[in-house]
């Protein structure tokens, strides 16, 4: 939503350092920054704070994102601390998932990625089993001479059938018509004067 956002020239209409991330931070020091947050969450409201967002779906480097952020804005350390200091409230905060039986999402895979790998795997598999399949089915007609046209036609009509399944979608493009040339007219106007 655009309105979430700071509008362009916050800054500038705001006293100088009247926020507290434009001041300088509380804390300087990262091992003190990791032992201010890990004090904050080491209790037993922020233990059920954490299990809840990762029982929502959220995963662990948004959550730790999302503490840090909270503690720029708030003027308690800096972003280059933030970044210091995050795979330890990474892993604070896998140990609470781990304590309190809730899965978690580490955020290190891409499920989409993860979805197209399976897809991929299954069409090779696919694939393969209908070549056992074809080859299996031409042994039998060579062996079996006595089969009639319908089965063998049914037999070829599952294969193809099946080989349009395992095919990706492809997204269909409609031809555009061709624009027709058409003969100019000559107009009487003020601005119809032609540049020859």
């Amino acid at each position: 939503m655009i309105f979430d956002r700071v509008p362009p020239g916050y800054s500038l209409t705001q006293e100088p350092k009247g926020t507290p991330f434009q001041n300088p931070p509380e804390i300087n020091d990262p091992e003190e920054a990791a032992m201010y947050h890990l004090d904050k969450m080491n209790n037993v409201q922020a233990f059920e704070d954490v299990a809840f967002f990762l029982e929502e779906g959220i995963d662990i480097p948004t959550l730790v994102q999302g503490i840090t952020r909270g503690a720029v804005i708030s003027g308690i350390h800096s972003i280059d601390v933030s970044l210091i200091i995050m795979p330890v409230l990474h892993e604070f905060i896998k140990d609470i998932g781990d304590v309190m039986g809730v899965t978690y999402n580490e955020g290190f895979e891409d499920p989409e990625a993860r979805a197209r790998q399976k897809y991929r795997r299954d069409v090779s598999r696919a694939e393969r089993m209908l070549k056992k399949l074809k080859v299996d089915v031409e042994q039998t007609y060579e062996e079996d001479e006595g089969m009639d046209q319908d089965t063998k036609e049914q037999t070829d009509a599952m294969m193809i059938v099946a080989k349009a399944e395992l095919k990706e979608p492809e997204t269909e493009t409609e031809d555009m018509p061709k624009e027709e040339s058409m003969p100019k007219e000559e107009s009487m106007g003020l601005m119809s004067r032609s540049m020859e």
